[in-house]
């Protein structure tokens, strides 16, 4: 009996990746087809000797409160996963930027650009610039983290509260899993496919219980790997993997003098580079359990709530705490 309950969960695993496989359709590198939840805007760059279009979405509140907040997203997501919390964040009277990174979304995907969590500030300072936005609030996720925090310390007169939702570098990885070179990450990001994108947010994301809720945010970079323009996709994948691992900010928290808040999901273990750390170590790395609180303590007067058995996206897996918690934070 054992052997046959084995037997059909795997069946029904294979079922489940089979019908995700069969619910993608194919994403041009700017997401051309793929409508936003908001107007998308663009502004135009010129960036490292060539022109680029970096997308942004402005939604306005219609009763306005005076402040606004800036949502910046993960490396395997775009602005569109925020379309919630800008929804409420607007009804309460926030205006709500939300910038697709360059190399990310629908903005430009150069073939040769040098990514650094600076020049991603950079770009995204610009943005606020084009608007006449003096000060906002910042919250980032995942990747959007480490953006949040370059963009913190570089602009802190900008930034009137931080938000740090599981941000990855937390630690640095380079401590932990050897090098790969940019040519090695871009052949194993060519290998992705829709399986193992899911596969990989089923163990890191979330507890391998897969909700409906997940599939847009599935769709959105599996499709990427069903078109012809995947390889320029992979490319700046490769080259912001490499940024993520060469240049940490866990160095820097205590440099933070802004109110902060950490919003950690405990049972996240994301950690980069985890497959290529020697064995022993990889049970050490992405211990958000751990990492919240260390974080918390190198930021001064910063706060930290924890969300007990959530992964790496709470804003997704429990939106309503998730919820809860930014806003007794901002209003």
């Amino acid at each position: 009996m054992k052997y046959i309950n084995i037997l059909l969960t795997a069946a029904m695993i294979s079922l489940g990746l089979a019908t995700a496989d069969a619910q993608v359709k194919p994403l041009d590198a700017e997401l051309t087809d793929y409508r936003y939840p908001f107007e998308v805007r663009f502004l135009t760059l010129s960036s490292q000797k060539q022109p680029l279009k970096m997308a942004y979405m402005d939604v306005q509140p219609k009763v306005a409160n005076g402040r606004t907040i800036m949502l910046l997203h993960g490396k395997n997501f775009n602005g569109a996963y925020w379309e919630q919390t800008a929804r409420d964040l607007s009804g309460k009277g926030f205006r709500v930027i939300i910038p697709d990174q360059i190399g990310f979304g629908k903005s430009s995907k150069p073939q040769t650009y040098q990514f650094s969590f600076s020049q991603l500030a950079e770009n995204t300072k610009a943005i606020l610039d084009e608007l006449h936005i003096d000060k906002t609030i910042v919250l980032g996720h995942s990747m959007g983290g480490m953006v949040a925090t370059r963009f913190t310390l570089m602009y802190p007169e900008k930034v009137q509260q931080l938000i740090l939702e599981n941000p990855i570098g937390l630690e640095d990885y380079k401590t932990f899993a050897s090098y790969q070179t940019i040519d090695q990450a871009y052949q194993s990001e060519l290998k992705n496919t829709a399986e193992s994108y899911k596969n990989y947010q089923l163990k890191f994301y979330y507890d391998n219980q897969w909700k409906s809720e997940y599939q847009p945010w599935l769709d959105l970079i599996a499709g990427w790997t069903l078109h012809p323009d995947y390889p320029k996709v992979a490319w700046d994948a490769a080259l912001t993997s490499d940024m993520i691992y060469n240049q940490p900010v866990c160095y820097e928290f205590k440099n933070i003098t802004v109110p902060t808040l950490l919003i950690i999901g405990t049972r996240d273990r994301t950690a980069i580079g985890k497959d290529r750390a020697p064995k022993e170590l990889q049970p050490k790395m992405g211990q958000y359990q751990e990492l919240g609180k260390k974080t918390q303590q190198q930021i001064q007067g910063s706060k930290l709530v924890e969300i007990e058995n959530v992964g790496h996206l709470p804003h997704i897996e429990v939106y309503q705490t998730f919820w809860k918690t930014l806003y007794d934070f901002i209003k």
